[in-house]
């Protein structure tokens, strides 16, 4: 679920761990021994769905002195107050420097999957599935999509590089629907149409548009246009669309429904660490 051998990931960690440690921990290095060991545990303080404990092998790997790394509930496990996370055993130096980026990433990459896992939920029982999108934290984006995934949600497109979506500004540049469509189709890859308008509606069926996005639609309007294109296209619909309206959007129809804030809005999850002298 967590790939931690991708380069997107790696070079998020080693930033993390370069922004925050620069030149060393100059706290610790000055209050404690270079030579004494300790123990370290990461809790849950709060609820929560986890996401990217799998990252801490990484991270003490990039610095070193660590010689156990026990994951104790992995990504897509949902936990409790008071439960442990991950225990780790090595050099007290690189367990304290590694410590905030550590908390950085798997609080917020359980934020995320909790978020997703609640969307989801909402969800149950229906066709529908769950999409996150692109409006996700710069240069965090693969990990993110890894936390929506271990929430229960689905990855949409990962950029602009892997999938055609064609929106808005694309129909207006390309002078149509129908223009966009058929010039896309030399790509070879998964084409999804965003339509605005009924008028807009028809002409991407009649283009064979695989797959339409319907924004800012209420459920019982989504509920007619769904109903009008009649399983000749999938449908995703997006738009301002929240965990106390989701279900109704499901059930109007929808293959898929969107949903930005399951990464731009998603909060941090409250989790800490504490360690032992050995």
């Amino acid at each position: 679920m967590f790939d931690t051998t991708h380069p997107d990931v790696i070079r998020a960690v080693k930033f993390a761990l370069e922004e925050d440690i620069g030149t060393g921990d100059v706290t610790t290095r000055s209050c404690i021994s270079g030579e004494a060991m300790a123990e370290g545990r990461f809790w849950a303080r709060e609820p929560m769905t986890v996401a990217g404990v799998e990252l801490l092998p990484l991270i003490y790997q990039l610095r070193g002195g660590v010689d156990l790394i026990e994951i104790e509930a992995g990504s897509g496990t949902g936990v409790e107050p008071g439960r442990a996370i991950a225990r780790v055993r090595g050099k007290a130096w690189t367990l304290l420097e590694c410590e905030r980026v550590s908390l950085n990433f798997i609080q917020r990459l359980s934020g995320v999957a909790t978020l997703a896992r609640r969307y989801a939920d909402e969800v149950k029982h229906t066709r529908c599935r769950i999409l996150d999108t692109r409006k996700t934290t710069p240069c965090l984006r693969r990990l993110e999509k890894m936390a929506v995934a271990a929430g229960g949600a689905v990855n949409h497109r990962i950029g602009l590089f892997d999938a055609i979506l064609i929106k808005n500004n694309h129909i207006t540049a390309a002078g149509g629907v129908r223009a966009a469509v058929e010039r896309a189709r030399s790509s070879g890859l998964p084409i999804e149409v965003e339509v605005r308008t009924r008028a807009e509606l028809d002409e991407a069926l009649a283009a064979g548009a695989p797959r339409l996005l319907l924004d800012n639609l209420t459920p019982a309007e989504a509920k007619v246009w769904i109903d009008s294109i009649a399983g000749r296209a999938s449908v995703e619909l997006s738009g301002g669309i929240t965990l106390d309206t989701v279900r109704a959007y499901a059930e109007a129809g929808a293959d898929f429904v969107s949903c930005g804030a399951i990464t731009h809005s998603a909060r941090s999850m409250n989790l800490n660490f504490r360690v032992s002298i050995q």
